[in-house]
């Protein structure tokens, strides 16, 4: 690692501290807020409207919440595929059939974890989403994603490369994690949209297709 990359590793673990910190300190009821207020701004995504397969995750902690969207989604005839946590730290999917389809998982000593319960449809099961709603810690004006550094979606994001699979890419932010500009390594990947709890920002001219 030379020394530009070694800053640039640098300056994403403070940043990630930072924005943690920021997110633990928030009060439940901001959380419970913020979830609902995520849902009704999602749901008017044109993607997501016309979506017959969404990849998306259940929020855990101070995260943004995502219940009420999955619900939503599911209530429309979606199919709704959630990621389990695979050893090596790649992910697996799973249908969601409502919160009673959840596992609380504890990975070693990381964060509890919901994970589908059913039936493992593989990694590759992602290429088949039109939507993928993924985590996040930050995302800047170009429209690069900070994630928490586990490398999971990365994983996730060359998948979809290898299949030629082009869903929407969809980060699900609070207001204040949208900045001017992140730190980036050359295999990140841009998403073309950010939903936070006061509206939907689009990235590089991107339009609904």
């Amino acid at each position: 690692m030379n020394h530009f990359e070694r800053t640039r590793d640098t300056g994403k673990r403070t940043l990630r501290r930072h924005l943690l910190t920021v997110r633990e300190r928030l009060p439940g009821d901001v959380v419970r807020d913020a979830g609902r207020a995520l849902a009704e701004q999602a749901l008017e995504l044109p993607e997501l409207a016309r979506a017959r397969t969404v990849a998306a995750y259940v929020s855990v902690g101070s995260e943004p919440g995502t219940i009420a969207l999955l619900d939503t989604l599911r209530a429309r005839g979606v199919r709704v595929l959630l990621p389990a946590l695979l050893p090596d730290n790649d992910l697996d999917w799973g249908a969601y059939d409502g919160e009673g389809s959840l596992a609380r998982v504890r990975r070693g000593g990381r964060m509890t974890l919901f994970e589908p319960s059913g039936e493992p449809l593989g990694p590759d099961a992602v290429t088949g989403a039109e939507v993928v709603l993924l985590p996040g810690l930050a995302v800047d004006a170009r429209g690069m994603r900070l994630g928490r550094g586990g490398g999971s979606y990365d994983r996730v994001l060359a998948r979809l490369d290898r299949a030629g699979a082009r869903p929407a890419l969809v980060v699900l932010l609070y207001d204040t994690e949208v900045l001017e500009r992140v730190p980036t390594e050359p295999h990140d990947r841009a998403v073309q949209a950010v939903v936070t709890p006061s509206g939907v920002r689009r990235f590089g001219g991107s339009a609904p297709q």
